[in-house]
């Protein structure tokens, strides 16, 4: 797979070197709370290889990246294209950075815009989707600023800390991109 650059950032395959980068954030409460449930237990070492053992791997329907930094290829997070729907053109979007320094300077802004260019240039994808929790207002702007539009909402869906929480629905076609570009 040929790494895809941005200005700061490379996305590029996952390699074994990656685990303890990995490792460091998925029992990290500072990056796990904004995530899905699938965070919501301690991650066992056993369960974080397997997952990089399948991303290395690869498969049809998932196309993953490890956002890096783009001198040294350090880990800095990752962002995967899940749920590729090859008959429709569709596929939905997961993004996280590994660590509480790397959040807020634009480097998922920066991951997804290339991410985004890829799937509609390169892979022929129509439309992206993602989810994103109410509160997480990081988040939102990121994939706002990407050019995603919030498509609905599923009204206190998510349950954490004692309170419900919305699920916001965003979309992105490939010719609102396009107008945008």
């Amino acid at each position: 797979m040929p790494h895809l650059y941005g200005e700061r950032i490379i996305l590029r395959e996952y390699r074994r070197e990656d685990l303890p980068w990995i490792r460091q954030w998925v029992n990290d409460p500072a990056i796990v709370s904004t995530l899905s449930d699938i965070f919501l237990y301690p991650q066992g070492l056993d369960s974080t290889e397997s997952y990089l053992e399948a991303m290395i791997e690869g498969d049809n329907d998932r196309k993953g990246f490890v956002i890096a930094e783009r001198g040294s290829e350090d880990y800095l997070g990752q962002v995967n294209l899940d749920l590729i729907d090859w008959k429709n053109r569709t596929g939905r979007i997961g993004v996280v950075i590994g660590s509480s320094q790397h959040l807020g300077i634009g480097i998922g802004t920066e991951a997804m815009k290339v991410l985004i260019a890829f799937s509609f240039m390169e892979m022929n994808l129509n439309r992206l989707e993602l989810e994103v929790y109410d509160f997480n207002e990081r988040a939102y702007n990121c994939y706002v600023k990407s050019g995603f539009k919030e498509e609905g909402r599923l009204r206190q869906r998510y349950y954490r800390n004692g309170k419900y929480a919305d699920v916001i629905m965003m979309g992105l076609l490939r010719s609102e991109w396009e107008a945008g570009q």
